[in-house]
Formats: structure tokens, sequence, C-alpha cells
């Protein structure tokens, strides 16, 4: 048995034998991650079990599942939480009262802060039990942002099931679904739900092959092998429906320097980018002109 069937076995054994867990994915979560949790989500969900989706980050996706991913580690127990945007020191006071048969939770904003907007508040349980974590393309705990920090003694005795592709992945996991070689993280879930025998419907199928396709560049990066086509050619026997999905928009929930544009933006297909490439392609007089850098660009 190789390294990656053993580690299959091993999420199977976690899997099978525990009742809730979480899946968390970074908070610059690429589009490949996002699709590999959520046809994670959709699968495990279809086993009975209780689990969510978490993200430092809100992400806007139109992935299937991907309203599901909050900002908080929400195992459904008991206990209702209720979350909304806050930065810091504009909230003046938390009271309650109690009228008739209504509770009454009072948020009063400090003086100069603008007042709660009620469409931004998010409810969900929490309290329950935890019996693993799925963290997905991250290369350590650390770079899993604030749901990490703010919740370490979360990750302490409970199985971590680390999924990754990349080479800087620092192996933190009890059990570490690790393939430097693959060419999506999305085939690696792939993997994991057919060894669970779970059944991958067209939701699951379309995530999955959406993953696949963002991650090659519509297959063709250097990664992609025959591997990659049989995967493809398994997610659509089994009903992925082909289309452009969106890039995700990423809302920090703490102040974050922004270093790209986070529009949203379709994936382009292999023909817009050939006629790009034939549009920009320069005359063979421009060759002969030297190149000036600044920055990192072309002056």
């Amino acid at each position: 048995m190789n390294n990656q069937q053993n580690s299959l076995a091993r999420i199977f054994d976690i899997l099978t034998k525990g009742s809730s867990g979480t899946i968390i994915i970074p908070p610059n979560a690429s589009p490949d991650a996002i699709a590999a949790a959520t046809s994670l989500y959709l699968g495990i969900t279809k086993m009975g079990k209780n689990v969510s989706l978490s993200c430092s980050n809100k992400i806007s996706s139109d992935l299937i599942a991907a309203d599901k991913i909050q900002n908080n580690i929400a195992t459904g127990g008991d206990s209702l939480m209720i979350s909304f945007p806050y930065s810091d020191g504009s909230i003046d006071k938390v009271d309650y009262n109690i009228q008739g048969t209504n509770f009454n939770l009072v948020i009063t904003p400090r003086p100069g802060h603008s007042k709660l907007d009620p469409s931004q508040v998010n409810y969900s349980y929490t309290g329950g039990a935890i019996d693993f974590i799925i963290v997905i393309d991250a290369p350590s705990l650390t770079s899993l942002g604030s749901i990490y920090s703010d919740n370490q003694n979360q990750f302490t005795g409970h199985d971590i099931i680390n999924i990754n592709r990349h080479l800087t992945n620092a192996f933190f996991g009890t059990v570490n679904l690790v393939n430097k070689t693959i060419s999506s993280i999305s085939e690696l879930v792939l993997s994991i739900l057919q060894n669970l025998k779970i059944e991958i419907d067209r939701d699951i199928a379309t995530n999955l092959y959406a993953g696949v396709a963002t991650a090659t560049n519509n297959f063709t990066s250097y990664s992609v092998n025959a591997e990659t086509f049989e995967n493809i050619a398994t997610l659509m026997r089994l009903g992925a429906v082909k289309k452009m999905i969106k890039r995700p928009v990423v809302t920090t929930t703490r102040p974050q320097v922004m270093t790209h544009n986070a529009e949203t933006q379709p994936i382009k297909t292999i023909e817009s980018l050939e006629k790009e490439i034939r549009q920009e392609k320069p005359s063979s007089q421009e060759w002969l002109k030297p190149k000036i850098f600044k920055g990192g660009g072309l002056i």
C-alpha cells in the first residue's frame, strides 16, 4: 500500500467513525480550494455527518454550497451564535431584556460609529463536539488566519486531515494527503469521495470539474497528465456541467493590505487566450527594442 492509499484508508476510518467536524480553507483560498472544500462538504453531509465550512474571510463564489462558508468554526451545537462585522471600539455596550415571551439582545454602537446593519447579521449554532478537522490548501495551520489563532484549543486533541498539493506543505496533520504531482486539490477530494463510496451527484461533479479547470488554466498547465483527463472523464460521466465560474470575491474580516485586484473575473477560455496572444505578439522590429524594467514590469 503506497502513501496515498494509506492516507485514504486512514481518512476513511476517521470520517466513518466521527460524527461531526469542520472543513477549513485559508483566507486567500483559490477557486480550486473552494471547489474541493464545497464538494467534500456536500459528500460528507450525504454520510449523515454534522460538518461545517469555515474560512477567516467571507467568500462570495457561485460554486454550489459556497454560501455555507462561515467565518467561525460552527459545529452545530445547542448554543445560538450571532455574528456580524465588527471594528475595534465600534460597540458601546451589549445588553438584553425580556418582554413577554421575547428575549431581546440590545447592541448599542459607540457615538460616531454606524449602527448595526441587520442584513449583515448571521446566525449559527456552536458548542458542539468536533471529531475531525479537515484543512484544505493550507501550508500550515497559522496560514488559516484568525480561524486558527482565535480557536487554537479547538485544534488540540482532534484528528486533523491535511489535504494539499503544494511543495511548501508542512505535513501538520495527523493524516496528510499531500500529492505534489497532481494537477488539482479537487482531484484529491475526488479520490476521497470515491474511497468513501459516496454517490457523486451532478452538483459535486460540477464543482470538482470547475476546480480542476481553474487549477489547470483549462487543462493547459504543465501539471496536466493522463490521470487529469481520466478524472475529468469520470466527472463528466457523473453529470458535471461545464460552465464559466467566477473568481471568488474575498471580503476580509480584519484590516488587510490588498496586493491584487479582487474584482470578480470569469475564467478565460483557451480560444480567448490564444486570440489575446496573437493580438499582443510584437512585430520583429519591436523585438529589437531594448526592454526597460521598473518595479517588476515593462515600461
